[in-house]
C-alpha cells in the first residue's frame, strides 16, 4: 500500500545580476528560515547561468506563510532591487514521485 500524500512544490527560476552583493548570505538565512517554518519539507538548488531553486511545502497555506515570513519579504525586495535580471516562481501540485538509487 502506498502512503503518499500530494504536496506543493514552489520552482524559484531566475538570472542574476552580476557580483554577489551580499546574495549568498541571504541565500543561507533564507534556507535556514525556511526549514524552520511549519509546512516545509525540504529544498533542491541548482545554479549556473540560470538558476532553479525548488522548495517543497505540506500546503498552499504554508506557501503564503513562507511569502509573507519578515525577512522573506526583506529579502524578496532587495533581489527585485539588486540581484535579479528575471525570476519566475511556479507553484505546482506533486501528485506523484518516484526516483532512482543505486
Amino acid at each position: 500500500m502506498n502512503n503518499f500524500k500530494p504536496y506543493y512544490a514552489v520552482i524559484f527560476t531566475s538570472t542574476r545580476t552580476e557580483g554577489d552583493n551580499g546574495y549568498n548570505d541571504m541565500a543561507d538565512l533564507m534556507e535556514t528560515l525556511a526549514k524552520k517554518q511549519n509546512g516545509f519539507i525540504s529544498i533542491d538548488s541548482a545554479k549556473n547561468e540560470v538558476g532553479i531553486t525548488v522548495s517543497y511545502w505540506e500546503s498552499l497555506q504554508a506557501i503564503q506563510h513562507w511569502k509573507q515570513q519578515t525577512d522573506h519579504a526583506l529579502a524578496q525586495q532587495k533581489g527585485i532591487k539588486d540581484w535579479y535580471k528575471w525570476y519566475n516562481v511556479r507553484i505546482c501540485k506533486v501528485e506523484r514521485e518516484y526516483e532512482f538509487n543505486k
